[in-house]
């Protein structure tokens, strides 16, 4: 399987701050990637670095480009949705859906029109008369029609309520995604990602602290529920985090030996949330 993005000794600093410290990673076609981070961890450099938008030290290679000196070319094939969707007070939706049209070979305007058709947003209705979450809604029908091999999102659905929400990522797999599409998406709220997702990013002051698909991280990381009684045999396998809850002790373990942990008590797998917040204990201190 080719890769669509390949990063090696990727670097950026801002003046004397490291947004990325010597980055490595291969993302290959085909996969949804979760890009997940406390807010400075460098996240949005990656980012800006894979859509050409900033400079860089390494070497990074996107669809076979390098995403500085073929910006243009690379754009035809890649879509990129901000956290913030800026779009003219004065726009009309039809006008925008024809600008859209015009500019790109790889726009659907029937598949744009299905998207909106979904939303509560008419063709005369122009962008000041909009809800942030119905700019938002615009902003997505008209990237999402776009076939681009490589979508990028970052924060895609800030704005939106939680049905909208849900809606977006099921429409995402069942109208957008396929094995010729990538997707890579950075998002806070990372539950409502974590079912569409097959490989997982999480990037910590400037450095990628873990890398790897879902089937991966569901063999190493096990969590297991506690009684007190056994909690001292439990902190002696060196747990990666341990919380509490209703009296009994959670244990967050990265490698160990299942049989072992089994013995100890009810084992499960963790969510990519709390596998997030032990992983970044100590950021916000």
């Amino acid at each position: 399987m080719s890769a669509v993005i390949t990063a090696t000794g990727l670097s950026k600093r801002y003046k004397n701050t490291a947004a990325l410290d010597n980055v490595s990673f291969s993302i290959p076609s085909g996969r949804i990637v979760g890009l997940i981070g406390p807010n400075g961890a460098g996240k949005t450099t990656v980012l800006k670095a894979i859509l050409g938008l900033t400079p860089f030290q390494g070497e990074l290679n996107v669809l076979g480009l390098n995403p500085c000196t073929h910006r243009d070319e690379l754009m035809e094939n890649v879509c990129f949705i901000a956290d913030v969707a800026v779009l003219p007070r004065w726009l009309r939706v039809r006008d925008a859906v024809d600008f859209v049209a015009h500019v790109h070979p790889r726009f659907d305007r029937a598949k744009c029109e299905a998207f909106l058709k979904r939303t509560k947003l008419t063709p005369n209705q122009r962008v000041k008369q909009m809800s942030k979450g119905m700019i938002v809604q615009l902003h997505l029908a008209l990237v999402m029609a776009i076939d681009a091999r490589l979508l990028v999102l970052d924060e895609p659905t800030l704005g939106l309520d939680i049905l909208y929400r849900k809606q977006f990522y099921q429409n995402l797999l069942e109208d957008y995604f396929d094995e010729d599409k990538t997707i890579i998406v950075t998002t806070h709220q990372v539950e409502e990602v974590e079912h569409i997702l097959t490989d997982l990013m999480f990037i910590r002051d400037g450095k990628i602290v873990l890398d790897a698909d879902m089937d991966a991280i569901g063999e190493r990381f096990i969590e297991v529920l506690v009684n007190a009684d056994r909690a001292a045999a439990a902190r002696a396998m060196r747990p990666l985090d341990e919380r509490q809850v209703f009296g009994k002790s959670i244990f967050l373990f990265d490698g160990a030996d299942r049989a072992v942990l089994e013995g100890l008590g009810e084992t499960r797998r963790p969510s990519v949330s709390d596998l997030f917040v032990a992983t970044m204990k100590g950021t916000y201190a």
